[in-house]
This record gives C-alpha cells, structure tokens and sequence, in this order.
C-alpha cells in the first residue's frame, strides 16, 4: 500500500506519495489532468534540465544563490538531466497552460533531491525550496518556451544530419540511373524524354531546398528569452541574469544561444515556432510527393508502370499469396501526414497568445518534437529500407519508351506543331511507333 506524506500549498494540504520527489503542485496537477498517454518527451525533459542547473549556476556567480544550495541544486538537476527521475515527470501534455505543470514538476523533484543531498526530508523543503531557489529569476512564461527552443535544436542536429544521408542516397540513385532514359509524364500521360536518374537528382534538391529553409528556421530558435520571467520585463532577476544564463546554456549545450531582442516578444509570440513548423510541413509536402512518385514507378509487378523495384520488406496481403506492397513508402506518407497534421496545431496555437503571453506552449512542444522525431526515424527507415535498394527495371522502362510517343514534342522546332499532332494521331489510330509512320511518309 502506498504512504503519502502532507504537504502545504496555497490552496491547503495535498497528499504526496511519501517516497516521490514530486511535490503538491505535482500531486494536483495529476489529479487535475488525466486526459492521455501522451507526456513531454525525453529531449524536452532533458532541455528542462537544462535551464534548472543553468538558472542555479548563474544566480550563483551572480550572488543571489548560496554555495551550498547552488551546489545542492546542481548536483540534482545533472541527476535529472541524466533521467533518474523520469518516472516522476510523467503530468500530461494536455494541462493548465504556458506549461506551469511541468515549471513545478522539475523544481519540485529538484527541490527535494536537492534537500535530500543536503541532509533534509522530501516534502520539508528546509534547505532548498521549488519555487524560491530552483525556480529563481524564471517564470514558466520564459522557462517552457526556452526549454522547447533549446530540445529543438538538439533534436535538429540528428534531424539535419539524417536528411543529408537521405540526400546522398537519392543523388547516388541519380549517378547509378543515369543512362536510363525512360518516358517523362505530366498529368500521368506520357509527355517527353527523362532519364530515371534526372528523375532521383530532382527529387534530391528538392529535399536539399527544404533542408536550407529547416535550417534558417533552427537558427532562428537559437535566440532566448529566458530572464524575461513572468511577461517579458525581467522582473525578480538580477540585471546580468539574462546574458549569464544563456552563456551558460551555451556552454552546457555546445549551441551558441544569444539574447532575444525583446522578451516580451518571447512570451507572446510564437512565431518562431510556427516557422520551424511550417519548414518540417514543407519538408514533409516533399517527402509525401516523391513517395507518390516510388509507389507508381513500382506499380505492378506485371499489370503496373514497373519501372522500379523496391527492396522486399514484409509480405503484402494476408489473403492474396506472394503479394508485395510498397511498405516503407506507405508509412513514410503516414509520417507525412501526421507531421502536415501537428503543423495545424502549431499555427492554430501560435494564435491562441493574449496579450503578454501564449498559453499552448505545452501543446506546441509535444508536436513539434513529435513531428521531429518521427521524420527522423522515418527519413532512416526510409533510405536504409527503400531507397538504397531500389533497383531499375530497365526492360519494362525501354518497352514502355520504345512504345510512348514522347518523342514527338522534339519534331516540333523542325516540323511544326500541328504537323507532329497529326503524325501522333496516325500513330495512335494505326498501332504504330512515330519512327515508323514518319518512315512509312519518308519523313525522315
């Protein structure tokens, strides 16, 4: 059976689980909001940390923090960082907004480890206090949107790097097709020559266009407003605080952060977000493009367009014997899709701030992460299990080429369009390739 322990908050006694490091604004806000599975992912806990253990290092070197508390402090927060106690930041996304929950959940859990270092008891706070040490000179206002910043650009750095693997596969793909030369399409009818590999390299700067606009869109996260606390003005900090947090940041981190021109800015808007957003939509309008293009290049195998083949994954059909799917591309739409979806969140969110502050900082973290990670672990998925592999039918490719009429549109400088009309029209009414009915006229 569970033993609790009483704490005292503002509003009277709450029951605390008496081994937890979580504290009474915890213990409410579980109570409160039981709502989903869904919780704040690791990168943001860790970002959280983060800010804490920056927050007491600075207000040290400033004087404003004790050496004992500060040490103490940051022993826990490094503990938390390292995800000892990830099983106590489990409150659900969906809470009170601007992310008050998860402010507490990490300075209570600090707090009390913190306490527990210097010799005193969870729920006491006799040494170090939630709000009065670790929650020093910050607000949830400036913490959560910093601590969000900050997990977004970790989470780039693997993102970023996984799109220009994704990029040189695709450009590999363009060497090694090269010489295919294949019948190109616009509105699915044939239209003029391409080769397989024109095709591959195309789609290969496609996702190059959308890693520059991703990668403006990081750079700009990288200015913080962290010191602006409750709305932006700085209030309760030392006037260094801000410049000495984020030279911390930078340091802990090895991202170089700077000061946010104006803080209050930062607690409003979220436009910084949506940006980012729509670059990871953008990317994911591509992504969901070009897989369009695989699964009809792999159509068949025999009544299709099977001008590729795709690596076998999985069989295709619990019904249907020896069938094969275009799995990976299948869920990399699927990806897409949800990534397109979180992006509507976002935008609606980024609306949602009224006057000094935006409270749907905790809705617009979950999908910006999730969207990150699931393009990620889908680009990897994607490139090690489709595109490395795919190969070139080239007997279907020249069959349906030597078949199309695709060449015509290249007699037009010496013919005439209308010419040419003609001759394609003969060509389709009596069966025959254009060669043989411009040979059949001894127009060539």
């Amino acid at each position: 059976m569970t033993k609790y322990r009483t704490e005292k908050d503002a509003l009277g006694e709450v029951s605390v689980p008496k081994d937890a490091y979580f504290g009474s604004f915890t213990s409410r806000a579980l109570d409160n909001f039981q709502i989903s599975d869904m919780s704040a992912p690791e990168e943001f806990c860790t970002a959280l940390g983060y800010v804490k253990l920056a927050a007491a290092r600075a207000n040290k070197k400033l004087g404003e923090l004790g050496a004992k508390e500060a040490k103490a402090i940051d022993k826990a927060a490094l503990e938390f960082i390292d995800g000892k106690f990830d099983s106590e930041f489990m409150l659900d996304v969906f809470q009170a907004g601007a992310g008050t929950s998860y402010n507490m959940n990490a300075n209570e859990i600090i707090a009390n480890r913190a306490n527990e270092i210097l010799g005193g008891k969870k729920g006491e706070y006799e040494y170090v206090h939630p709000n009065n040490h670790v929650n020093m000179a910050q607000s949830s206002n400036d913490v959560i949107p910093t601590a969000t910043r900050i997990a977004l650009v970790m989470m780039s750095k693997w993102l970023t790097a996984e799109l220009e693997d994704f990029i040189k596969s695709l450009e590999a793909k363009g060497r090694e097709f090269k010489s295919i030369q294949k019948v190109g399409r616009t509105h699915l009818q044939d239209a003029v020559p391409i080769t397989l590999g024109q095709e591959f390299t195309a789609y290969a700067q496609a996702i190059k266009n959308s890693l520059e606009s991703l990668k403006e869109a990081i750079s700009a996260l990288k200015q913080l407003g962290i010191g602006g606390t409750a709305i932006g003005t700085g209030v309760n900090t030392h006037p260094k605080f801000k410049d000495t947090i984020i030279a911390e940041l930078s340091e802990l981190t090895g991202e170089k952060f700077s000061k946010a021109p104006n803080s209050i800015t930062t607690t409003h808007s979220m436009q910084v977000f949506s940006r980012y957003s729509a670059s990871l939509r953008n990317l994911a309008i591509e992504i969901h493009r070009i897989m369009g293009d695989i699964r009809l290049m792999n159509a068949g195998p025999r009544a299709g367009v099977r001008e590729i083949k795709l690596p076998k994954v999985q069989p295709g059909s619990s019904i249907m014997p020896a069938k094969l799917n275009p799995s990976i591309p299948e869920c990399m739409s699927m990806i897409c899709g949800q990534v397109i979806g979180a992006d509507s969140v976002v935008v609606f969110a980024a609306q949602g701030g009224q006057f000094e502050l935006n409270w749907y900082t905790p809705l617009i973290m979950f999908n910006m992460t999730m969207a990150v990670r699931i393009l990620e672990n889908g680009l990897r998925m994607t490139r090690e299990k489709c595109i490395d592999g795919i190969e070139a039918c080239e007997a279907e490719i020249k069959g349906s080429f030597d078949r199309s009429l695709c060449t015509a549109t290249e007699l037009v400088p010496k013919l005439g369009y209308h010419e040419v009309t003609r001759l394609v029209k003969e060509a389709m009414k009596s069966g025959k390739g254009l060669r043989e009915v411009m040979d059949d006229e001894d127009r060539v």
